[in-house]
C-alpha cells in the first residue's frame, strides 16, 4: 500500500492519469492504455510523474514534533507554591511543576487555565496578571519536548482551598501540594519549567 504522507501523494495526479488512460484506450485499445499509465508513472522526470510521486518535503509539519503551548498557574500560600510532583525514570529525577495544561485551538491562555483547574481539581480560580512566558525545551522519559509556557498568578475562588495541605488531581495519579520556595532556591527540590523560580520573589 502507498503511504500517502511519506511519498508526498498528490490527490490531483490520479484523475489526470485516468483521463489520459481513458483517452488512449478509446483510440488505441486497453493494452495501449495500460502501457501509457506505466510510462507516465515511471517517468518521474516528467511533469505528470512528479505529480504522481513527488519528492517528500523535508520540512513537512506532519513529520515534525509539535511545539506545545501550555499555561500554568502560580498559586501561593505565603512563601509556598502549589505544585505536583512527577518522576522521570530515565533521568532518575523527581521534580515539581505548577498545575495547568495545554491550550486548545481557539482558546485563550486564561480560559485554558480556568478549564484545567476545573478538570484537575474541580476548583474555580481567578486568573491575575501574566508573570511571564518561558520557552521550555526538554526531554521526558527520553522523549523530546518543546513548550511555550504562559505563567499567570492566580488565586482560588474558594478560600478554604488554602487550608488543605494536599489536593488530589482528578485526572492524574499525582497530588498537588504546597512546597516552600526555599526548597527550590536552595536546590533541595527541582522546579520546572526552568526559569520559573527567577520570576518569583520570596514575598510575591
Amino acid at each position: 500500500m502507498w503511504d500517502e504522507v511519506r511519498m508526498g501523494f498528490s490527490p490531483w495526479a490520479v484523475p489526470a492519469v485516468g483521463i489520459v488512460a481513458v483517452a488512449v484506450a478509446g483510440v488505441f485499445g486497453v493494452g495501449w492504455a495500460w502501457l501509457t499509465v506505466g510510462v507516465l508513472v515511471v517517468a518521474g522526470g516528467g511533469w505528470l510523474g512528479r505529480g504522481v510521486l513527488r519528492e517528500p518535503r523535508v520540512d513537512s509539519v506532519i513529520a515534525m514534533p509539535a511545539i506545545r503551548p501550555i499555561v500554568l498557574a502560580v498559586i501561593r500560600r505565603g512563601s509556598a507554591l502549589l505544585v505536583f510532583e512527577a518522576r522521570d525514570e530515565v533521568k532518575g529525577e523527581t521534580f515539581c511543576r505548577p498545575l495547568g495544561g495545554g491550550i486548545e485551538f481557539g482558546e485563550t491562555s486564561q480560559d485554558a487555565l480556568v478549564r484545567e483547574f476545573r478538570e484537575e481539581l474541580d476548583a474555580e480560580i481567578e486568573v491575575k496578571q501574566l508573570l511571564g512566558v518561558l520557552e521550555n525545551v526538554f526531554t521526558w522519559q527520553d522523549r523530546p519536548g518543546h513548550e511555550i509556557v504562559f505563567l499567570y498568578a492566580a488565586e482560588f475562588a474558594d478560600r478554604g482551598r488554602y487550608e488543605r495541605d494536599e489536593m488530589k488531581i482528578l485526572d492524574d495519579p499525582a497530588t498537588a501540594r504546597w512546597v516552600d520556595l526555599a526548597e527550590f532556591r536552595e536546590g533541595r527540590k527541582i522546579l520546572y519549567p526552568t526559569g520559573l523560580i527567577e520570576l518569583l520573589s520570596p514575598d510575591q
